[in-house]
């Protein structure tokens, strides 16, 4: 199973230890496409702040961003799973699984950046901002950059397994399955279900969305599930206690489409 996570805005203050290492990162096939956007990030942070503020979209209070990506190369760098600190890896917990099911996080969870392509939660980076919605000179657009260098090295690292994807619509957009792997493809929607004036009505949840996936991989996790097939997922979520509807079924053109339906959102 390979679970395809998007990163948090919320990243940790600072690294520690050593600086990053490129060519120890995981999926060596991006080394070369990581630097040239390490180098064009770099380049552009270290010259006018507030061209860089505009060009990362920054607001004034994260003007101080601008200065860290100039300091990339040499900054202290942490495990991606340290370095990631938003509502879905709070959720996921990372630090508090035990050590079997660290193990199997490192050899499932690929999350998605508009620095580095992918990583794995091992990788060791420096705390950094630039989402993958930025249009980086000279560049351009990072999704449509990394969805060119992505083509050739991702399918090998899905291998012939389950791939569910959690990422959001900016991160899906750097690497889309294709043919035979987009069948064995799921993606989840979370539905909150309520009453209304007598009459139950669903709605898609926001916030509380990343919160429920990160809970659903961290379940799947410890409960040593290993779904080999979007329909094997099904089965594991509703054995551990999830409501989980296939809305559509994949197919070569398009992946598996689940609703995790939710009472309570928190």
């Amino acid at each position: 199973m390979l679970v395809l996570l998007p990163p948090s805005e919320g990243k940790a203050a600072s690294g520690a230890g050593v600086p990053l290492a490129l060519d120890e990162l995981s999926l060596p096939g991006l080394s070369a496409a990581r630097g040239t956007v390490l180098n064009a990030l770099v380049e552009l942070c270290s010259g006018d702040a507030d061209t860089a503020q505009e060009v990362l979209g920054l607001s004034k209070g994260l003007r101080g961003e601008v200065a860290r990506n100039a300091e990339l190369r040499t900054a202290g760098a942490l495990p991606a799973g340290e370095v990631y600190t938003g509502v879905l890896f709070d959720a996921l917990g990372l630090a508090k699984l035990d050590e079997a099911a660290y193990r199997r996080a490192e050899r499932s969870l690929l999350v998605f950046s508009g620095l580095w392509g992918a990583l794995r939660i091992g990788d060791r980076i420096p705390p950094y901002r630039c989402s993958m919605g930025v249009k980086l000179p000279p560049l351009g657009a990072l999704g449509a950059y990394w969805r060119r260098e992505m083509a050739s090295v991702l399918p090998s690292a899905a291998g012939d397994g389950l791939v569910l994807d959690l990422r959001s619509s900016a991160y899906a957009a750097a690497w889309k399955p294709t043919g035979e792997l987009t069948a064995r493809t799921a993606t989840v929607r979370v539905l909150q279900e309520r009453e209304v004036d007598g009459v139950l009505k669903r709605s898609v949840v926001s916030h509380f969305n990343k919160a429920t996936k990160g809970r659903l991989v961290k379940d799947l996790l410890n409960a040593e599930a290993e779904p080999a097939s979007p329909g094997e997922l099904v089965d594991a979520l509703l054995g551990l206690g999830y409501r989980v509807e296939v809305s559509a079924q994949g197919s070569a053109r398009k992946p598996w489409q689940l609703d995790v339906v939710v009472t309570d959102v928190h």
